[in-house]
C-alpha cells in the first residue's frame, strides 16, 4: 500500500505532541520500517507502530489510515517515547 503523506490537524497534533515527540520524529519512525501491529480498539481500525527516530529514540505511535482526496494518508492518533522495559521487550523479540 502506498501512503501519500500524513494527516495532521488540530485534532491529532496536540495529543501526539503532549508527550514531547515532535512531528518530525513521528514521521521518521515510518521512514525507518517500524514494527506494525493491529491495535485492539473496537470502534475503528487502528494500528500500532514501534520504531526509532533518526536520533535513535524509540517511539510508540497509534495511527490509522484515511482516504483523503483519493490518496491514503497516515493519521497519527497518539505518540510517546517508549519506556526502558518496553524497549528491552521489543529488542528481545524483534
Amino acid at each position: 500500500m502506498k501512503v501519500a503523506g500524513f494527516d495532521w490537524d488540530e485534532g491529532n497534533w496536540p495529543k501526539c505532541g503532549k508527550h514531547g515527540v515532535s512531528r518530525a520524529e513521528i514521521e521518521e519512525v515510518f521512514t525507518r520500517t517500524p514494527a506494525v501491529l493491529a491495535d485492539p480498539f473496537p470502534e475503528e481500525a487502528r494500528m500500532r507502530a514501534i520504531g526509532k527516530s533518526a536520533a535513535g529514540r524509540y517511539v510508540f505511535v497509534v495511527f490509522m489510515l484515511r482516504e483523503i482526496d483519493g490518496q491514503t494518508k497516515l493519521r497519527p492518533i497518539s505518540a510517546r517515547y517508549m519506556h526502558e522495559k518496553e524497549i528491552a521487550h521489543y529488542e528481545g523479540t524483534s
